[in-house]
């Protein structure tokens, strides 16, 4: 197989996500990948990219992990999939038990999907559901943040506030009302991330006050609003909004699909705030970026709402692959290896070494807001050029790493298994795309 030949066929047979086609006639490059070793990912002429941005955030611990690797070949020989409706196996009882433990056993109960969206349409429809079983009919209505993002089905994009993803779609979507994000770049002078979060907080109980009759969730993207430009905020804000939500009787839904498995410095995002809320959805890094799984996590009180004789009163819905095997199994083989290696307290001193290497950027009179939490680092570019994301990332590719600017938000959010050259090289080809694209 040659890189020509296969991008020759991909362009003619595969319809790529969140891309307009016609770019990549023109301007935006397709790479051809033909495998994968560490954070390294190589072509078929042999040419190497640093995976700056862990495959769309999904893996943690580098490609073809050796430890993953023989988790998944275990359970090959052993099963690979059955039906979770009458039916159970090992790997999601194990999984199920070893998440619970990792909430301090608040959220006890595991239900299963295979993307981020649909946890999203999970949490979301739990909610509501457990609500209308207790009685409280009106609460039908759901609260997010300006410039959410929580998936791209049509019942996510209702919660979603990324005018990209949500416009085309507007006459089919439920809309969820809006309040303002704690984004610390909102900061006027003489103010902290932590009194933005407060005013952002302010209105959040104002809105409660008016509203909470009719409102079944609030749900969040903790510490980090990633698609909509690395929007970073403090934990001040989800400890306001967790006594505004137990004060007015809303679920605190926490989207940690993007920011948890270690992302922000803890496992879990919502940690930093030392609060617990009544929903955690989970995907992408859960599985180390191998195989589509996702989560959402829920306490026994939401649990005990459609325990019944009735069977409309349970919570009916499905996917054919809830809980597959396989992907269970990456799921407790990334868990093990965060055990054992002790992968939070490693990621510190990496985090550091991020840090340093991307700090002289901050000196370029272009670059604004340099920020990080835990092992993403993110800056804003001002530049006139309006095809600046799609000039930096293929200078980065030039430069032998994958880095996809969100708009001129340039960030990184690597694997967690970098070496100190690896960190280097990051770093130049970040300042390199940076000096020719803007």
């Amino acid at each position: 197989m040659s890189n020509s030949d296969l991008l020759q066929r991909s362009l003619a047979a595969v319809w790529h996500p969140c891309t307009q086609m016609k770019q990549h006639a023109i301007d935006l490059p397709l790479i051809p990948i033909a495998r994968g070793e560490g954070p390294w990912l190589y072509d078929f002429d042999g040419k190497r990219y640093l995976d700056g941005i862990s495959s769309w955030w999904v893996n943690l611990f580098g490609h073809c992990n050796p430890r993953i690797n023989a988790a998944l070949k275990y359970q090959l020989e052993t099963l690979e999939h059955v039906i979770l409706a009458g039916c159970t196996h090992q790997p999601v009882v194990e999984l199920s038990e070893r998440l619970s433990a990792l909430t301090g056993g608040k959220l006890g109960h595991a239900f299963y999907a295979s993307d981020g969206a649909s946890a999203t349409e999970i949490a979301l429809k739990m909610s509501f559901h457990s609500w209308r079983n207790r009685g409280f009919e009106k609460k039908r209505d759901f609260l997010c943040l300006e410039g959410s993002y929580h998936g791209e089905t049509v019942g996510a994009l209702a919660v979603t506030d990324v005018a990209l993803f949500k416009d085309a779609y507007a006459p089919l979507i439920r809309a969820a009302a809006t309040v303002p994000n704690p984004d610390a770049r909102r900061a006027r002078d003489g103010e902290s991330a932590a009194d933005v979060a407060r005013h952002a907080a302010a209105t959040l109980e104002r809105h409660l006050e008016q509203h909470h009759e009719s409102l079944a969730a609030l749900i969040v993207e903790p510490l980090i609003q990633c698609a909509s430009g690395m929007a970073m905020y403090d934990p001040e804000y989800l400890r306001l909004a967790r006594a505004l939500c137990d004060r007015y009787e809303v679920h605190l839904i926490c989207d940690e699909i993007a920011v948890g498995c270690g992302r922000t410095g803890t496992f879990f995002a919502h940690e930093q705030a030392g609060i617990s809320p009544d929903f955690i959805c989970l995907s992408k890094g859960i599985s180390g970026g191998y195989l589509p799984l996702s989560i959402v996590l829920t306490t026994d009180n939401v649990y005990q709402a459609f325990y019944d004789d009735a069977t409309v009163r349970g919570f009916l819905h499905s996917h054919s692959y809830t809980g597959n095997a396989l992907a269970c199994r990456a799921a407790l083989a990334t868990l093990d290896i965060f055990a054992e290696d002790k992968v939070l307290e490693q990621n510190k001193v990496l985090s550091a070494k991020l840090a340093a290497a991307l700090a002289p950027l901050a000196d370029d009179s272009r670059v604004r807001n340099m920020r990080q939490r835990g092992m993403i680092v993110a800056f804003d570019v001002d530049s006139e050029n309006p095809k600046f994301s799609r000039e930096f990332f293929r200078v980065a590719l030039e430069n032998e790493a994958l880095v996809r600017p969100i708009g001129h938000t340039v960030y990184v959010m690597p694997p967690y298994v970098l070496t100190d050259d690896d960190v280097a090289h990051l770093g130049r080809a970040v300042a390199t795309a940076l000096a020719k694209a803007a």
